[in-house]
């Protein structure tokens, strides 16, 4: 079974709830970690981290980049970066913002280059968009993604309203992740 990490800043809470369907796309190997609203780990997080074969960051998309609570990880990650302890291991990334756009791929690009610092090997997400006239938000996809997974939250909505849409793709983002680690150690 694969160890993965997805260590994750939610704000508001939807960033967990994203954090949570991909966990349970990934399976049982899937462990969550939390950036607290100070921006810091909880005790073991750098232990999991580095036994980890594969590393999912989360955060929300504030101010057109990632929040920073994440980049105050981010930045603590360079420690690790220094002894290139996580090179070769697998990475996704995920953001949130209430915009459809709410310029995502910013964050998106900023989770990759951390990632490719670290020497890893980014999984996009794999899925063609859902764009035809008949798209709905129920579709996976439906924010048009490649590098990583968008959802989107409405700023005014509980938890409990992200599109299904999102959130299946979070799980399918979850499960391609596991599958292309468990290919790498096959």
């Amino acid at each position: 079974m694969s160890k993965i990490a997805i260590i994750y800043h939610s704000g508001y809470g939807h960033t967990k709830r994203v954090a949570e369907n991909v966990a349970e796309g990934a399976g049982s190997g899937a462990q969550l970690i939390a950036i607290d609203a100070d921006g810091n780990v909880p005790d073991g997080a750098w232990d999991t981290l580095n036994a980890a074969d594969a590393i999912i960051f989360g955060t929300p998309t504030y101010m057109g980049n990632v929040s920073w609570q994440f980049k105050k990880f981010a930045d603590a990650t360079s420690k690790v970066w220094f002894t290139q302890g996580w090179k070769d291991k697998v990475f996704g990334g995920f953001t949130n913002s209430a915009s459809f756009s709410g310029d995502k791929q910013v964050s998106l690009i900023a989770l990759q280059t951390l990632a490719s610092q670290h020497s890893g090997i980014w999984v996009s997400l794999g899925l063609l968009p859902s764009n035809q006239k008949s798209a709905a938000r129920t579709d996976l996809n439906n924010l048009g993604g490649s590098v990583g997974l968008m959802v989107q939250s409405p700023s005014d909505a509980s938890v409990d309203e992200i599109p299904q849409g999102d959130l299946d793709t979070a799980k399918s983002y979850g499960k391609r992740i596991a599958d292309v680690v468990a290919k790498l150690k096959a």
